[in-house]
């Protein structure tokens, strides 16, 4: 990996609350898209599902050794629960927080920062994609 940090869009989604979920993340080497994920996960809460999308994000992060990552969601209460700001109340979504943490001391260095859905178009069309295709 380069000095640049990897730079990831997640999303997460589902048709009921919950429902049929999926997530979606683009990861960019700060060049170009390296990785796309788009794939449906079973039942789960819209925040669920924005968990689970960072949280596959960062395993591939992981997985090719990057050592900075920046990761941009559209869940302001998922990013302000990683960055310690806000509590978890759902048993869930702090099972999740654990794993990605777990994750973020292999890898090093990961922001977390939060980004209007207008800016996260293309992780949420990788979300939609996977959904319908379920259909």
């Amino acid at each position: 990996m380069t000095s640049r940090p990897l730079i990831i869009y997640t999303d997460g989604g589902a048709r009921g609350n919950p429902g049929l979920a999926a997530i979606g993340a683009i990861i960019n080497d700060g060049q170009r898209t390296i990785h796309r994920i788009s794939k449906t996960i079973g039942l789960a809460t819209n925040n669920q599902a924005e968990y689970q999308a960072v949280y596959t994000a960062l395993l591939y992060a992981k997985s090719i050794k990057a050592h900075q990552v920046e990761v941009y969601c559209d869940s302001e209460l998922v990013v302000n629960q990683l960055q310690g700001r806000y509590k978890i109340k759902n048993r869930e979504l702090g099972q999740w927080f654990i794993k990605i943490h777990s994750l973020i001391n292999h890898i090093g260095q990961v922001k977390f920062r939060a980004i209007p859905r207008t800016l996260n178009t293309q992780a949420d069309q990788l979300v939609n994609q996977a959904l319908d295709q379920q259909l």
